[in-house]
């Protein structure tokens, strides 16, 4: 049996109560991305008005069949190649946007599905955003930026991430806001981008961003591990460049 996320239904398990509930259950699968395993007791014991007494028991597996998340990201520079580099062999096609052909391109970015090159504004009216679409922004400049995130949060993205400091996306959440922007948006933009581990290089960022789109597509609460782990880095406690001593990898 199959269900779409839209409702449709195509082929059957019986009819009755189990298949109402199965498909109940399907199309909560596609919104997590999660299987389940359902039981079924069809003894009449468990149930009154829909009770099931064809005798036994019965289990049905409800696995999500999702196609590939789309990565959309804005601005070709090297941060971007190696998010890219990142981020495809982890399930995600890569959608790079930019207004410099000779950045965005098969050359720059062979791993890329897709290329939205020319100005801004034009590029943002074509691109195929959706709500399990993911978006990188690292432009090279705070206006360009600004302009990605003015889209990304009118767009319904699962995940919006933004490359720079606390203090320039603070500055770009202000200029927003003096806009008209509801402040209560600005929740849903992961920055800086990356669950911190103290990433310095571009690839280092990259798998740090990588991680935190994985999070998210397994339905984490990316919030709750992106406080943790900063205050982990933040505690007393840590120690940077530390290592597990070979001692306690052994017993690992």
């Amino acid at each position: 049996m199959l269900v779409y996320a839209d409702g449709r239904q195509s082929g059957t398990i019986g009819g009755g109560f189990t298949e109402a509930e199965v498909r109940r259950e399907a199309l909560s699968a596609l919104k997590t991305g999660r299987p389940k395993l359902l039981n079924f007791d069809l003894t009449g014991v468990d149930h009154e008005e829909s009770a099931l007494v064809c005798g036994g028991f019965m289990q049905v597996y409800v696995e999500p069949v999702l196609p590939d998340p789309t990565l959309f990201i804005f601005g070709a520079g090297f941060v971007s190649q190696a998010v890219a580099e990142a981020a495809r062999p982890a399930g995600y096609k890569i959608a790079v946007v930019d207004d410099r052909m000779e950045l965005a391109n098969a050359d720059k970015f062979p791993m890329a599905d897709s290329f939205y090159v020319g100005r801004w504004e034009e590029a943002f009216a074509k691109l195929p955003v959706n709500d399990s679409s993911y978006l990188f922004i690292a432009t090279r400049g705070h206006s360009l930026d600004l302009q990605c995130l003015r889209f990304a949060l009118q767009s319904p993205a699962r995940y919006i991430g933004m490359l720079g400091s606390l203090n320039k996306n603070r500055f770009l959440f202000e200029m927003l806001e003096n806009e008209g922007a509801d402040p209560a948006q600005f929740k849903r933009v992961c920055v800086p981008a990356g669950i911190d581990i103290a990433a310095e290089t571009a690839e280092e960022i990259a798998a740090s961003v990588a991680a935190e789109m994985i999070a998210v597509r397994k339905n984490l609460d990316i919030q709750a591990i992106r406080d943790a782990v900063r205050k982990i880095r933040n505690s007393k406690d840590f120690v940077p460049g530390y290592t597990v001593p070979d001692a306690i990898k052994n017993k690992c």
